[in-house]
């Protein structure tokens, strides 16, 4: 998608997009654009509404925005007029910006209207979206200059279709090795160094706990590092992302959704779809981050519930539940990431348990640290763009939960609750204290149900939210 300014619609022949702040539903003066009317028994710019009229060679798409509205709602509602009215949609495309328009909104309804070209029927034959179809234009009429804007935001688009794709495809296909292969790709036309570490080689550094959670699998584990170093970065953050391509439970097998595990690596594309952005936006932070990616299967060789494995950390670790295996591979990315980087700031993200959606539901993910400025920060960052997140507490008294009787620590607490911050309490103790760390749990937020597919499918949570609290550091 490409991008011009004009500015005139004079000869103008296509589609155009007008966006309308609400009036009254009563209103007797009708909304006036290019030569068009619109009454308000039939549209006065309500929320998630829309009006087509065919005049001047021009289809104008009227599009309702209601009074005020968010930077998510407005994300949503442009992606929605691009994915669901494709057929109105012509080689020639203008959309109009309202003078009221700050530049949140602007890079909201751009990114938007380019997320609505994704289309998940990724083997099926289909025709390309308009917009990718054509050696695609969009024509910006506004009184004011937002190509800084503009280009920002199809940045952030671009990195979240990329994280889409990830998620969505089948895990035959995204293997620990596709995901190496996507980062080594990424880091050279991005500009940021990868490192990707083998089964010998992840053996040779005492990567014990990711080892085992993919000895049970044919597919080989990949533990994939990428480092953006910009120069006079004055702060450094480090991320790390949970890779499990596909979760079988292990021996302690799942008994219901196995369907939908190839989305159990969705924290670690958010790292990988957040290092394109940071890096595509050059962003003045040094960020290394470390996607430890390997499947759970079921299998001879698969780890056994009671065993006792090591960690890079040195720790041994009780198998309570093969299950829990995302903690494990984490646990070694953190204590990995910590020793050999020492980032100013850590943040893991993962989906990681069943309990903080019986917690938050589908609306927000959680957020475990005890750090209150980052913690304040992070809400801040994910509030703005509508990827929302909620503290749940770290307390001492819940470190019980992960005390073993024959190891340092064990993987499961065998409870039936609080399982979201038990897993949070066995994360913290592999990062050794570090001052600055939080944990993402946003399994109820990272592959659901809504308006764009007919089944569940990714969002790209964390991508456009890790970006935003790096920019704003």
């Amino acid at each position: 998608m490409n991008i011009k300014n004009i500015q005139n619609l004079n000869n103008f022949s296509g589609t155009i997009i007008i966006p309308v702040f609400e009036t009254n539903a009563k209103s007797i003066v009708p909304i006036e654009f290019h030569g068009c009317s619109v009454y308000s028994q039939v549209f006065y710019g309500k929320k998630d509404t829309h009006y087509l009229i065919e005049k001047y060679d021009c289809t104008h798409i009227f599009v309702g925005l209601g009074k005020a509205i968010d930077y998510k709602s407005l994300k949503t509602i442009f992606r929605r007029i691009a994915s669901k009215n494709k057929d109105n949609f012509s080689a020639n495309v203008a959309l109009t910006i309202p003078d009221e328009f700050n530049s949140e909104q602007v890079e909201a309804t751009l990114s938007g209207l380019y997320l609505g070209t994704y289309d998940l029927g990724h083997f099926k034959k289909k025709v390309a979206h308009p917009f990718l179809k054509y050696d695609f234009e969009i024509q910006i009429l506004a009184k004011k200059d937002f190509d800084d804007t503009i280009t920002k935001a199809l940045k952030i688009a671009n990195a979240q279709l990329e994280t889409f794709n990830l998620v969505d495809l089948p895990s035959n296909v995204v293997t620990p090795s596709y995901l190496a292969h996507w980062a080594t790709k990424a880091g050279k036309k991005y500009n940021f160094d990868v490192t990707v570490f083998g089964k010998q080689q992840s053996e040779e550094l005492g990567l014990h706990a990711f080892l085992a959670v993919g000895q049970g699998s044919e597919r080989e584990p990949q533990f994939i590092i990428m480092d953006y170093n910009p120069e006079k970065s004055k702060k450094h953050v480090g991320l790390v992302g949970k890779g499990i391509t596909f979760d079988t439970g292990g021996l302690n097998i799942k008994t219901a959704g196995m369907v939908h595990m190839k989305c159990d690596m969705a924290g670690g594309a958010a790292v990988l779809g957040a290092m394109q952005l940071i890096a595509d936006l050059k962003l003045p932070v040094r960020v290394t981050a470390v996607v430890p990616a390997c499947e759970n299967a079921v299998d001879a060789k698969s780890f056994l519930p009671s065993d006792v494995i090591s960690s890079y950390l040195g720790s041994s670790i009780e198998i309570i539940d093969t299950d829990a295996e995302g903690r494990l591979i984490l646990a070694d990315g953190l204590a990995y990431l910590i020793k050999n980087y020492k980032p100013q700031t850590v943040i893991d993200i993962a989906t990681l348990t069943g309990s903080s959606v019986a917690t938050l539901g589908y609306e927000c993910a959680a957020l475990f640290t005890n750090n209150d400025e980052i913690s304040k920060k992070l809400q801040i960052s994910g509030d703005e763009i509508g990827e929302r997140l909620w503290q749940l507490p770290l307390w001492e008294s819940y470190k019980s939960d992960i005390e073993s009787y024959i190891a340092d620590v064990k993987n499961y607490s065998g409870k039936p609750v609080a399982g979201a911050i038990s897993a949070a309490k066995f994360l913290e103790h592999f990062t050794s204290n570090h001052p600055s760390w939080a944990h993402l749990d946003i399994a109820g937020v990272a592959f659901v149900d809504d308006e764009f597919a007919k089944t569940k499918h990714a969002t790209a949570f964390g991508v456009h939210l890790i970006t935003n609290f790096i920019e704003n550091l």
